[in-house]
């Protein structure tokens, strides 16, 4: 699929490599999660749970921020097919930032806001 023909939901749907990580700090433990294919944001909790909610939360605004203004997501493996990014956003809090644009094409976005 090329970048001129995914929809907003293509590019909400690609599976990112997530690193997590145990940090330590004066005896007590949180756990630290970020995409670094998708940028320099990270989430820091002491449920991992938690972490994972706050980090997906930044997921759409970064992803959403990136087609606003023209940039295109990397893409560096195809969309699942089996998702429901609506449904995800709305249950994260933020369903505002993409409730009527998944079938819109992901270049039109910049183009028409």
């Amino acid at each position: 699929m090329k970048g001129s023909e995914m929809k907003v939901r293509d590019y909400l749907s690609i599976p990112y490599v997530l690193e997590a990580q145990p940090i330590e700090r004066d005896g007590e433990w949180t756990r630290r999660l970020r995409y670094p294919e998708l940028g320099g944001f990270e989430a820091e909790h002491e449920d991992v749970e938690q972490a994972l909610l706050a980090l997906e939360r930044m997921r759409i605004e970064e992803i959403m921020r990136r087609l606003r203004a023209g940039e295109l997501p990397p893409v560096p493996r195809p969309p699942l097919e089996t998702t429901d990014q609506g449904w995800w956003a709305r249950f994260l809090g933020v369903g505002g930032l993409v409730q009527g644009q998944l079938d819109r094409p992901a270049t039109d976005l910049a183009n028409n806001e």
